[in-house]
């Protein structure tokens, strides 16, 4: 019976993760557009910001929502919110008929990805148990990345296969061809569809139906996942303690310890951003071309490869190592790949340093990176909040991690043009702090249940 419950929460997880895939193709997929959509619509340069940044606008304004959206109508009928905006958005941005109308369906997928990236943990975090919990978790990480690998292999074979001679002004030609902005936007529709479809097949979160009063279909759902009535009576006898006469208020996340570890998150989730990993993701081929690649696509496709590999790893160690382990190891190696990087761009030449170099420690940063702050950070945003407002509270955390987002993605341009060897020296500063917050703050949330990490907080 525990193989069979085990097998259904894994289920469970894989279901909620496609919505990672989606968050993984929304956010990557851009890179390969904005050279085509910069000069069919004759955007400046601040037009081009606009038009990476609007998406990030939608995701703040979904992360803004998705925390009472969350606790209010559940964590399953969020998700099937999320699913929707990303199905509009991608449809919307194959067919549209104007760059106003494009940033506008980018900003509903941008809607989407802010709501799934808060929703998505919460739903895997509240039915997986605590000895597979990183695990479980970490498979929304895994999807993430897989998104970003799709994006790229989509948006590098669609580069490939235009060819300029072919113009009968059909949609479908100006998809692939002259237009293939909008074959790269819109093959986000299959995964996003497929999302929309399978969120039927799942309940709702035990642990939210119980924080609703509504302990009679929470114990159907657990009677899927665990393999005793005992057990089940105790986890609902558990997670009902918790609570006591807490609503789940926003006032809360005032309450002495609780806002220790709000501000705790919402440190990790805005440094996390300033440590470099979204500068390689929106401007991956940028980096590699100005570096002198003569195929920078096909290097970020690299990129790709190295992230989704790494993160199948940490998902197998995450809950074996440990959290703060893997933060560790893997931000020392950061430090190390961004100071190499850096010194590549100052004094490669000079240093007789080859793109051979610039590449190996490039791939060495991602492995680095995917195995600590990227594994770890839905994780822990997900398991470290009180049961009654962790919606709420994660909300908040994900509104400064998409915030930070923004800015790197607004920056990181002018950072480049300023200084390419500054700009990764300033990255590896940044992963300083993180380090102090995660050594003196953040404890070890590795095995133990989601109740006893709340107990620390608010004792």
């Amino acid at each position: 019976m525990r193989h069979q419950g085990t097998a259904y929460v894994i289920f469970l997880a894989a279901v909620a993760a496609i919505g990672g895939i989606l968050f993984g193709y929304d956010t990557a997929v851009i890179s390969g557009t904005t050279d085509i959509v910069r000069n069919q619509f004759s955007l400046s340069a601040s037009g081009e910001g606009w038009y990476v940044g609007c998406a990030l606008i939608g995701s703040i304004i979904g992360v803004i929502c998705a925390g009472s959206l969350s606790d209010y109508l559940g964590r399953k009928i969020t998700m099937l919110i999320s699913a929707t905006f990303f199905s509009v958005s991608a449809i919307g941005c194959a067919v549209c008929g104007s760059f106003s109308a494009l940033v506008i369906f980018r900003i509903i997928g941008g809607v989407g990805i802010g709501i799934v990236s808060i929703v998505s943990p919460i739903y895997i975090s509240e039915i997986s148990p605590a000895r597979i919990r990183g695990t479980l978790v970490s498979l929304y990480q895994l999807a993430v990345t897989a998104g970003f690998l799709l994006s790229y292999m989509a948006n590098w074979i669609i580069d490939a296969g235009i060819d300029p001679a072919v113009a009968d002004g059909s949609l479908w030609t100006r998809m692939f061809n002259a237009e293939a902005w909008r074959g790269m936007l819109g093959s986000e529709t299959l995964p996003a569809l497929l999302f929309l479809f399978v969120i039927f097949f799942i309940p709702e979160s035990p642990k939210w139906l119980v924080i609703k009063g509504n302990a009679g279909q929470a114990r159907k759902v657990l009677s899927k996942t665990m393999s005793s009535e005992e057990e089940i009576s105790r986890e609902i006898e558990v997670t009902g303690a918790s609570l006591g006469d807490d609503k789940g208020k926003w006032s809360d996340l005032l309450k002495p310890g609780i806002l220790t570890a709000v501000l705790a998150g919402c440190a990790i989730a805005i440094l996390g951003q300033f440590m470099g990993v979204n500068a390689v993701l929106y401007y991956g081929p940028k980096i590699f071309s100005d570096a002198g690649f003569d195929n920078p696509m096909f290097s970020t496709v690299l990129v790709g490869l190295v992230n989704f590999a790494t993160t199948i790893l940490a998902v197998f160690i995450i809950d074996r190592v440990g959290r703060k382990q893997l933060i560790y190891w893997g931000v020392s190696g950061m430090i190390i790949c961004l100071i190499a990087i850096g010194t590549y761009f100052c004094a490669g030449p000079s240093l007789g340093l080859g793109n051979g170099f610039m590449l190996a420690f490039f791939l060495a940063y991602v492995f680095c990176c995917a195995i600590s702050i990227s594994a770890i950070v839905f994780v822990l945003l997900s398991e470290m909040y009180p049961n009654a407002i962790r919606g709420r509270a994660m909300s908040l955390a994900g509104l400064m991690l998409w915030v930070g987002t923004y800015l790197v993605g607004q920056l990181t341009p002018v950072l480049l043009e300023w200084s390419q060897a500054g700009t990764f020296f300033i990255f590896a500063v940044m992963c300083v702090p993180y380090m102090l917050i995660m050594w003196r703050v953040i404890p070890e949330t590795t095995g133990k249940t989601l109740e006893e990490i709340e107990e620390y907080w608010t004792h």
